[in-house]
């Protein structure tokens, strides 16, 4: 498995923008598909973003559609998400994951989960 390690959350007012990144360790994060996921107190964890191992297909949550950005580095064994135009409702642990299969939305399709990263949006 992959280990994975988030960074950029934080507090920002509404209209701002975050970078959220996702570190991986391991010789082969290129063969893997990525998504960001996000859960809020008392809520399910949901889909954000997912981007293929080769970056050419890249699903978002209707939520977020044409605010955020998925993106990735596979010579960094990095994957980004670009927030802009941040809403309070968007407050939540951010979640980066790892799957080996077909690109999914679904939490079951990751096998590997790193330990979230805070973003909170002020109104």
């Amino acid at each position: 498995q992959v280990q994975l390690v988030e960074s950029g959350g934080g507090l920002v007012q509404a209209g701002g923008s975050l970078r959220l990144s996702c570190a991986a360790s391991g010789r082969t994060f290129s063969s893997y598909h990525m998504g960001w996921f996000r859960q809020a107190p008392g809520k399910e964890r949901e889909f954000v973003a997912a981007i293929s191992w080769s970056g050419g297909s890249t699903p978002y949550a209707d939520s977020v559609k044409g605010r955020f950005t998925i993106s990735r580095e596979n010579a960094k064994n990095t994957v980004y998400l670009q927030m802009n135009n941040l809403k309070p409702e968007d407050t939540a642990v951010y979640y980066c994951a790892a799957g080996v299969f077909n690109i999914a939305t679904v939490v079951s399709r990751y096998q590997s989960w790193g330990q979230g990263t805070q973003v909170t949006v002020s109104s």
